[in-house]
């Protein structure tokens, strides 16, 4: 069952189109990966997505519901919620107090409760930790609930955005290269990570630009060039395909053997 459907999405900026009639759908359960080089119209694809940009036209369906006029907090709150590329933290904060910052969106109490600190400001304030201790838990990043972000290695700092965005409660994340900049280590643990949001019923749809990541942990690829989609498969279909290899994967031997970095 589809749980996120694009329908003939356009985007152009004044003259130039990032996005040319890109279709796609996404099941429930799955792990996608979008990839394409730079100035493919990725990030855009995500602006739109998650309704930062408004199409030009086309439409987008999350859970049968068309999300295309949106605006970001609202899409947020149906459950599509996305990381950015660049991490985004409250860097003087705590690592607890970061995620517990992710909750607002189903705080269940407003700026005047929170201001008196009236019974139900204190109610909602002891679930929200406990949400975020339990998320901090399964991101393995319960150790550092006392710790200042600012402090944190950059592979927890990037597992520590997407806590905050587990926080929002999705039911797609859509992660913006969950593994730049991470050496082997940590991007194993990141790729670890997914996997386990993955198995909590949490659909993903990513941008990365490391192609072992990409082949080992998607289900399903979807490859575009210059806002049009080339081609769509699974990990292996994507490696034996000649328009790939031929348009933007710098050969056969790259892609097949996990190369390409500068893919994203």
């Amino acid at each position: 069952m589809s749980l996120l459907e694009i329908k003939k999405l356009t985007m152009t900026f004044g003259g130039l189109c990032a996005i040319n009639d890109f279709s796609m759908s996404l099941d429930k359960g799955e792990i996608r990966g979008l990839i394409g080089p730079n100035g493919a119209g990725k990030t855009t694809a995500f602006n739109v997505i998650s309704g930062r940009y408004q199409q030009t036209s086309g439409e987008i369906v999350f859970k049968d519901c068309d999300i295309s006029r949106l605006k970001p907090h609202r899409v947020a709150r149906l459950g599509l919620v996305r990381t950015f590329q660049a991490v985004t933290l409250f860097k003087n904060f705590t690592t607890l107090k970061n995620v517990m910052m992710g909750c607002h969106l189903h705080s269940g109490y407003n700026f005047w409760g929170a201001l008196v600190n009236n019974a139900t400001a204190k109610a909602a304030e002891k679930t929200n930790r406990e949400k975020s201790l339990e998320i901090l838990k399964l991101m393995e990043l319960d150790k550092y609930k006392d710790e200042l972000a600012i402090n944190l290695p950059h592979g927890h700092q990037r597992a520590l955005g997407i806590s905050i965005a587990l926080a929002a409660e999705p039911e797609l994340l859509m992660l913006d290269e969950p593994c730049a900049g991470m050496n082997i280590e940590e991007t194993d643990f990141m790729v670890d990570l997914i996997k386990k949001i993955r198995d909590r019923g949490i659909s993903i749809l990513l941008i990365e630009h490391d192609m072992k990541v990409v082949m080992g942990i998607c289900d399903k690829i979807t490859v575009i060039n210059f806002g049009n989609k080339i081609a769509e498969g699974t990990p292996s279909a994507i490696q034996n395909s000649p328009e790939v290899h031929e348009a933007y994967l710098g050969g056969e031997n790259n892609i097949a053997s996990g190369g390409a970095n500068y893919v994203t």
